[in-house]
């Protein structure tokens, strides 16, 4: 990777912290007019890469199962609307069909990356009546990825961070049980060079979430009316 490249990226991460203390501050500034929660959250996930460079060897990708836990709060600016900043160990990743010639032959490998991040979203909360809503907002994941994948040592070809956005729906009941779910689309790369096995494969974790939660007080206060 180049200088240049690498400078990009750095300069779209400090951004992404920007905005999100920016958020949380502003949050924090209006406490006294919001009703504030913290609670619990865990499920599966399901990821997979998206790729914009054509490689004839990494073509093809599937689904990846994995799960995430952690925490979050909800900081309700009035009755319907909320920031909702969470902290999440989660795993991404994809299964990967790769491809070969032995022998004038083309030989087909299925591997399994797994990726683990410890990932930062920050959603925008609007709840409907009866306790419907939409989210959406970015996040920052933090890679903590050990291991190794066909003889490289994982942490050697990705990145140390990347920026994401995601955007979901769910609900929420009163007295704080609730399911989500939510998309999430990575917009900086996951690999970090031009590997010479790997090629320039730009990818991209993308993936689905499905959670249950629970926040654990100032759940009547936060009802919607």
């Amino acid at each position: 990777m180049g200088f240049e490249g690498m400078s990009l990226k750095t300069t779209i991460m400090k951004k992404a912290l920007c905005i999100m203390a920016l958020t949380l501050l502003v949050a924090g500034g209006q406490l006294c007019a919001q009703t504030f929660q913290f609670g619990i959250k865990g499920g599966g996930n399901l990821s997979t890469f998206t790729s914009s460079m054509s490689n004839p060897a990494y073509n093809e990708y599937s689904f990846n199962a994995g799960w995430n836990l952690g925490v979050f709060t909800n900081f309700w600016l009035g009755n319907h609307f909320a920031i909702a900043p969470e902290l999440l160990y989660t795993t991404a990743g994809a299964k990967i069909k790769t491809t070969t010639s032995e022998n004038n032959q083309v030989v087909y490998f299925n591997n399994q990356l797994n990726l683990k991040y410890v990932s930062v979203p920050v959603m925008a909360k609007v709840r409907f009546t009866g306790g419907f809503y939409l989210e959406t907002g970015p996040e920052v994941n933090f890679n903590v990825t050990g291991g190794s994948y066909q003889n490289e040592t994982v942490k050697n070809f990705t990145n140390s961070a990347e920026f994401a956005w995601g955007a979901g729906l769910g609900y929420q009941s009163p007295v704080g049980l609730g399911i989500g779910a939510r998309y999430n689309v990575g917009l900086t790369r996951v690999n970090n060079v031009n590997d010479a096995n790997f090629g320039d494969v730009n990818w991209h974790n993308s993936g689905f979430q499905l959670d249950l939660f629970w926040t654990i007080f100032n759940n009547g206060k936060a009802e919607e009316k």
